[in-house]
């Protein structure tokens, strides 16, 4: 199935619906993923967590947060996985309480590579290279410098993606509409990315051609698995979070999006650009040569959710081309944003105190909603 890009005109509005593969969207609001650590320990989603995204099924899509595809993937404490049975089953639970809610739902899987601990995951991390990240991880028993971690193979290459593919599958039996692989952020496929992580020799290191080969198999591999209409690829160019350094950056992303954009493989259902920024040459360029959807995340200040919610910035994306919106802490805070978008309605700050490891409902399910919102 191709997937043509939605209207691109400045007239669109993030109140507009839009198809997306198979699905269609009653708006082009987007949650994007928000990892906030309310899982077990073992990775299962949690009735609390449910009830969380079913309080925000007006959204067009809600990318669910980043779960790991195994084991040796896994980041911090208390973060989600989609690698077992009671994984699936957890989402399953999920899954039908946002179906419920009239919503629809993408799962991101995301490894950790080098952005993990043994005292969390009980595995030493593995990464294209073994180059520490020079900076301290958040565990179970408590701040961790981290350690450096094992580098890949070309068994350990291949086992992954077929790890990513399984857990595609796993998403799929759990609910999902789909899935979001994470190449952004500083994790796995972003390390593969990077030069200042990734100095192999092999095909998977070296030239900006051989950096994105792991992130295209990778994302061919989950396609083949579920279908390209149910597959999705998060990037975040240029973003330095987790010591990544790219190097190449106006190079990098050319060459992937080319990749992907491969007929031979289908065409995947959208190509997700965080942080995006419609002044920058490489987002330019990316709307210009990436044939499909285009999802863009804008860049809204560190320090408040701006008093419209990010409409603005989210329709001067729109202007520039981006398909759909994804936002993430304006939805954390107000389940019901799209209705306040739409009516200028004031919206709810986040509470900081609250935003990662503390558990429990207390500034995750108990944000106030307007009467007559939805």
């Amino acid at each position: 199935m191709t997937n043509a890009p939605v209207s691109t005109s400045s007239k669109v509005s993030v109140f507009d619906p839009a198809d997306l593969g198979p699905l269609r969207l009653p708006n082009r609001l987007v949650m994007a993923p928000l990892t906030r650590n309310r899982a077990t320990a073992e990775g299962v989603p949690t009735p609390l967590m449910a009830t969380y995204y079913a309080q925000r099924a007006t959204a067009g899509l809600i990318i669910a947060e980043a779960s790991t595809p195994n084991a040796v993937g896994q980041t911090y404490p208390n973060i989600t996985a989609i690698h077992r049975p009671d994984h699936v089953a957890g989402w399953r639970a999920v899954t039908d309480a946002v179906r419920a809610a009239g919503g629809r739902m993408f799962l991101q899987l995301q490894h950790g590579g080098r952005v993990g601990h043994p005292d969390t995951s009980g595995l030493v991390p593995v990464a294209p290279s073994p180059v520490a990240l020079p900076e301290t991880l958040h565990t179970p028993t408590g701040k961790q410098q981290a350690p450096v971690p094992r580098e890949m193979s070309l068994q350990d290459v291949a086992d992954h993606v077929a790890d990513f593919a399984s857990a595609a599958r796993r998403a799929i039996e759990a609910g999902f509409e789909g899935v979001e692989v994470h190449s952004a952020n500083g994790h796995l496929l972003h390390q593969f990315l990077s030069r200042n992580t990734n100095r192999r020799t092999d095909e998977y290191g070296g030239p900006v051609g051989n950096r994105v080969r792991f992130v295209a198999e990778v994302v061919r591999a989950v396609a083949a698995e579920i279908g390209p209409e149910r597959v999705g690829l998060r990037v975040s160019p240029g973003n330095t979070v987790n010591s990544i350094e790219e190097g190449d950056t106006e190079e990098i992303y050319p060459a992937l999006v080319a990749a992907l954009a491969d007929s031979r493989f289908g065409r995947i259902a959208y190509l997700h650009v965080g942080y995006a920024d419609p002044d920058q040459p490489v987002f330019q360029r990316i709307r210009k040569e990436w044939p499909g959807t285009l999802i863009a995340n804008p860049v809204l200040p560190k320090d408040r959710i701006p008093e419209d919610g990010g409409l603005a910035a989210s329709e001067r994306l729109l202007a520039a081309g981006a398909d759909l919106i994804a936002l993430g802490r304006p939805f954390l805070a107000n389940p019901d944003l799209a209705h306040r978008l739409r009516t200028g309605a004031p919206v709810n700050q986040v509470r900081d105190a609250y935003m990662m490891y503390v558990g429990g409902a207390t500034g995750y399910t108990d944000y106030p909603v307007l009467a007559t919102g939805g």
